[in-house]
């Protein structure tokens, strides 16, 4: 039996959970530079320790609706599949935990709504049921992150 460490957050008052090895680094609010014409839920662009990283506030990419952030308010800087770095506005991190293969379970095939197609699946932990983000689905094909890893950009030397 498989146990995996997932990052809780809170988005419009649901707990999502990302596996802690995609997590790099959970930050405070940082400032954003907007990116023209980019679609309404990358926020934009930050400078973190002198690396830029694409900012996405996942309040938007739920369709929900978006109050001014608090102090609360978080990014969580995450690694994709393909070692794309970028960040996820959440309302909220609330702990770590630990997740085992019996309280996992795939998402219902019946659920068709815009939030769950960004779901690996759900744990239920105790009486509480956690969404667990599926970060490649929520950075489609389309979104094309500013920074790459060393060696897998086509730029020219």
């Amino acid at each position: 039996m498989g146990v995996k460490q997932y990052v809780v957050f809170l988005v419009d008052g649901d707990e999502f959970g990302l596996e802690i090895e995609k997590v790099s680094i959970i930050e405070r609010m940082l400032e954003i530079f907007r990116i023209p014409n980019a679609p309404d839920y990358i926020e934009g662009l930050a400078n973190l320790r002198g690396k830029v990283h694409t900012i996405f506030n996942l309040r938007k990419r739920f369709h929900l609706p978006c109050p001014e952030f608090s102090e609360d308010t978080r990014i969580i800087i995450a690694r994709t599949s393909d070692d794309s770095v970028v960040g996820l506005i959440v309302d909220s991190v609330r702990e770590i935990i630990k997740i085992d293969d019996s309280q996992y379970e795939p998402v219902p095939a019946a659920l068709e709504t815009v939030r769950d197609k960004f779901l690996s699946g759900t744990a239920k932990v105790g009486d509480r049921l956690i969404l667990l983000l599926d970060l490649d689905k929520v950075i489609t094909e389309e979104d094309v992150p500013l920074e790459k890893p060393a060696g897998k950009t086509g730029a020219r030397k």
